[in-house]
């Protein structure tokens, strides 16, 4: 059954977004200076905000921003990359990109606002939904690994600990060769 609307019960629907241009040099990949790009900083917390109103995004973010079609992604020769393309690139860049960009989109569509948390000697660090970076402090480090991946309990220790000592969660993301991913979460705790 459909239903029928009058002139004043229509739906409204939101304005499509806009698409973002972004140029992607030496490892770099820059917005345009524009209030979209700037609102993608604001309220999603994408990127870095340059002191020039050009955002900075990460690889990472630039993949799913595209994916997402809110980006147009600008090569040095003027070329518009597609996902495969970037991605393809951007591996040279990083080689275990899948497996990150699989956890990054996992945490990105449900919610949480996610950043590098390289000076936590982890991948990334998770925000609470609804917390900011800067607003408040991260709830979990987080290490993408694949499935296959052996991790010694020294190495176990020694993240754990890390988290540990920055008042986090760790949390081990493991990617499966589909794709799934599963959390894992550890933390101290006194008897």
């Amino acid at each position: 059954m459909t239903k029928k609307f009058s002139k004043k019960e229509e739906p409204k629907q939101e304005p499509p977004k806009q698409v973002i241009k972004t140029t992607f040099v030496k490892g770099l990949i820059l917005t345009e200076n524009s209030d979209e790009a700037r609102e993608l900083y604001n309220q999603n917390r994408y990127g870095c905000m340059l002191d020039d109103g050009k955002v900075q995004l990460s690889l990472l973010e630039s993949l799913y921003l595209l994916d997402k079609k809110r980006l147009a992604v600008i090569d040095g020769r003027k070329k518009k990359l597609d996902f495969d393309d970037f991605f393809k690139k951007a591996q040279k860049l990083e080689p275990n990109l899948w497996v990150r960009y699989v956890v990054f989109k996992n945490m990105r569509d449900r919610g949480y606002i996610i950043k590098t948390a390289l000076k936590f000697g982890a991948d990334f660090r998770i925000y609470d939904r609804g917390v900011k970076p800067g607003e408040d402090h991260a709830r979990w480090v987080v290490y993408p690994v694949h499935e296959g991946t052996s991790l010694t309990w020294y190495e176990f220790a020694a993240k754990n600990r890390v988290a540990h000592s920055t008042k986090k969660k760790l949390l081990i993301a493991v990617v499966d060769d589909e794709g799934d991913v599963s959390y894992w979460e550890s933390r101290w705790l006194r008897p």
